[in-house]
């Protein structure tokens, strides 16, 4: 697609600049292309061929026709007569795009696009006006709790980093993205991810490390490359390596493709496996990794919607963050909704909202005239809530107790014909889980996950809930 623009521009003798972003989030929508013209607001392009792009150069790039048919929405300030403004469309509306809201807007690739949208003034602030116990006093005020499917509170996390003894310490982003369907975090590190360095770098400061490792799954190419290049512009500027900013911290950042056993996402698991060991949890009961991480000193681990929210958390502030959301599960969360649903795609929704509103507003109902069966929260060791649960709120209290988790954020829509993905769901959490018995919380191993699932379940035709068998 860009190969195209590029050529139909060239005959044309059109003067314009085409750069590659990251998703903004709606795949059943893609390609997407955006255009901007000077005085205008951005015009997003839906279902892009090649076909399809001479027409769009002619009429709107050199002409001034912008063709509504083919446009999902407008950005940024102004009115393009018949084009509705993307954030008024039902599908966006009741979303509210926080760690997505440079994702499909700037250039990934230039960090000047990320500084000229308050970026690393978060990490200014922190270094230059704040100590370290200040940081986690506005992360505990802020509320957030892990992103990684945990829910446990960050600025507990790294409170303890931070009281942590031992050195030296260190700073782990977990981005190995493990379950079917989600792709939130790859989103993320492909689209912005100078937001994931500047929370790690802010980490890093505040727990007193000087050393980071993103552990990201090496079946993400372009992700890793994204990273590559931010890192090494971040040392350009001046946000990595020695005397950041003019002080006298220090911090780098180094990458670990994993090479995709899902159950490295465990924290213990993941840090042995950067230590070049077997990738296998620690048995239970066991020191938290702010004790004994990664070369069995303190680590602070976070995932990467965490580390990507700390940058807004320090710049705007702990109230601005807690404004959105509930009171025990503050901000926003990212889903991947798929299955059988019609708007398939990556979502970001205010803690709160109801599956109702996420599956029939944003989603767009039941694909293809279906009857909705269930929805799957928390990827395939979540649970399977089906419509009597509809208006159950998104949040970690109330998925846990309607039977289901927050997990990292999948979310399956099914529809009356549910079979194709509950039962090859428990068939994969059991080839993926860790094969050593005494590691599953309910003591019958891996292999005897149909058991877990069975025993869990309410005795109904309509719904089974699935419990994981990873620690």
């Amino acid at each position: 697609m860009v190969k195209a623009f590029e050529d139909e521009l060239a005959q044309k003798k059109v003067t314009a600049s085409v750069r590659e972003v990251g998703c903004i989030g709606p795949c059943y929508a893609e390609p997407l292309v955006n255009i901007d013209k000077p005085g205008k607001p951005t015009i997003c392009y839906k279902n892009v061929t090649p076909e399809m792009v001479t027409e769009i150069v002619d009429s709107y790039i050199k002409g001034d026709d912008p063709l509504p048919q083919y446009t999902l929405g407008t950005f940024g300030q102004g009115e393009i007569k018949g084009v509705t403004r993307i954030l008024d469309t039902p599908s966006f509306k009741p979303q509210e795009r926080r760690v997505f809201r440079l994702c499909g807007i700037i250039d990934p690739t230039n960090i000047n696009h990320y500084i000229a949208n308050q970026g690393y003034e978060g990490l200014h602030k922190a270094l230059t006006s704040m100590t370290q116990q200040e940081v986690v006093d506005v992360m505990k005020a802020s509320g957030l709790r892990g992103r990684g499917g945990g829910g446990f509170p960050a600025g507990r996390k790294w409170e303890a980093g931070l009281a942590a003894k031992g050195t030296p310490k260190y700073v782990v982003c977990n981005a190995d993205e493990g379950d079917p369907g989600a792709f939130m975090d790859r989103a993320v590190i492909e689209g912005d991810p100078h937001s994931v360095l500047e929370g790690m770098i802010i980490a890093g400061y505040t727990i007193g490390a000087e050393t980071g490792f993103i552990y990201v799954r090496a079946e993400y190419p372009l992700a890793i490359r994204r990273l590559e290049r931010a890192i090494s512009q971040a040392h350009e500027k001046g946000f990595l390596g020695k005397n950041i900013m003019g002080t006298d911290f220090n911090f780098e950042i180094k990458i670990f493709p994993g090479a995709g056993a899902f159950v490295c996402g465990e924290s213990t698991a993941l840090t042995l496996s950067i230590e070049g060991k077997r990738g296998m949890p620690r048995v239970a009961p066991r020191p938290r990794t702010t004790e004994i991480g990664l070369y069995d000193k303190p680590t602070l681990l976070n995932n990467v919607k965490s580390f990507s929210s700390a940058p807004m958390i320090i710049t705007k502030g702990a109230e601005w963050f807690a404004s959105v959301g509930t009171e025990k599960s503050t901000g926003t969360a990212i889903f991947a909704l798929t299955g059988k649903v019609n708007n398939c795609g990556l979502i970001e929704v205010p803690m709160g909202i109801t599956l109702r509103e996420i599956i029939y507003d944003i989603g767009g109902g039941i694909s293809d005239g279906g009857t909705f069966k269930a929805v799957q929260t928390g990827g395939p060791s979540g649970g399977c809530l089906p419509a009597s649960l509809l208006d159950t709120p998104i949040d970690y209290d109330s998925l846990d107790e309607a039977g289901s988790i927050m997990g990292s954020g999948g979310m399956v829509v099914m529809d009356e014909k549910p079979v194709w993905w509950t039962w090859p769901g428990i068939s994969w959490i059991s080839r993926s889980s860790n094969p050593a018995d005494n590691a599953c919380p309910v003591g019958w191993g891996p292999k005897n996950c149909w058991r877990c699932s069975r025993k869990s379940a309410p005795e109904t035709a309509e719904r089974k809930t699935l419990i994981s068998c990873m620690n």
